[in-house]
């Protein structure tokens, strides 16, 4: 695909972006503000940086890669895309809203994807003209280095759309997994149902935060604990994402624990908010 429009310059964002420029295609960068835009690319060589020092990257091929990327703070400059991938917060009114102006001023090839943790992709598809053309691409975070891209098919998702997204991702170095459009799909009805269980530990006293990160590293093998993850996540997203599958599957095993709840509303979110779990200063 000649052109890849990204909206959203945030974490995940930037981090598609950058995975795109870096894969040889051209990118255009969409944000509300041009600081946001600024901050974005600050990012990407940042990250390119640290790939250089590890020697997976050369200084040329950085920038080669961010030259390969403009920015705009407007939509209609997307007209020439192959392909949009929304990465904005994980609302859906917003999402709703975009992509019914993304189906206003894309071309009529163009394939709308949205990188969305959990929200439905055929509710999505549904405020557009061609719910076929409408894909999920959901990233792992962080993007250049995690090499999953969960492929979620809506109600009415072309096959050949599916193919493309399939072999773009392959072409990124990703690796796609298609699933199917229920809440959560895989990754999050799987991850989410073990980071609230860990914080129901940490409210009922069962052990501190580290103690529960270290038994699911050290005797679960995995790479990170659960509320470490969580606080990476945002433990915003983390309770958007068990609402929409307390909602969408009706089942209390996802119901937010109240401490969750307690400290999103405290503003404590996580890394990027300084504190969450663990204090980052």
């Amino acid at each position: 695909m000649a052109v890849t429009a990204v909206i959203g310059a945030g974490t995940m964002g930037n981090g598609i972006a950058h995975v795109f420029a870096q894969a040889g295609r051209d990118v255009v960068l969409v944000d509300v503000a041009q600081e946001m835009l600024d901050g974005a690319l600050q990012v990407i060589r940042k990250n390119m940086d640290r790939q250089i020092k590890k020697g997976a990257l050369t200084e040329a091929d950085r920038d080669a890669a961010i030259g390969r990327i403009r920015t705009t703070i407007s939509i209609n400059d997307l007209r020439d895309a192959d392909l949009i991938v929304e990465a904005v917060s994980e609302n859906p009114e917003i999402k709703f809203t975009l992509f019914q102006d993304l189906d206003r001023v894309a071309g009529a090839k163009a394939i709308l994807a949205t990188n969305t943790s959990s929200i439905s992709i055929t509710d999505i598809a549904a405020r557009t003209s061609r719910p076929d053309r409408v894909i999920g691409m959901h990233f792992m975070n962080p993007v250049p280095v995690m090499p999953l891209v969960e492929i979620i098919r809506g109600l009415q998702t072309g096959d050949d759309v599916t193919k493309a997204v399939t072999e773009e991702a392959r072409a990124l170095g990703k690796t796609p997994v298609e699933v199917n459009d229920y809440p959560g799909f895989v990754s999050n009805r799987v991850l989410m149902p073990m980071i609230n269980e860990a914080v129901f530990c940490v409210m009922e006293g069962v052990a501190e935060p580290e103690a529960i990160d270290q038994v699911m590293k050290l005797g679960m093998n995995h790479p990170m604990g659960p509320l470490s993850l969580a606080d990476l996540i945002g433990l915003d997203t983390c309770l958007h994402i068990l609402h929409v599958l307390h909602d969408g599957l009706g089942d209390d095993k996802y119901r937010p624990c109240p401490l969750l709840r307690k400290m999103v509303a405290a503003g404590r979110l996580g890394r990027k908010s300084g504190r969450g779990f663990y204090d980052y200063g």
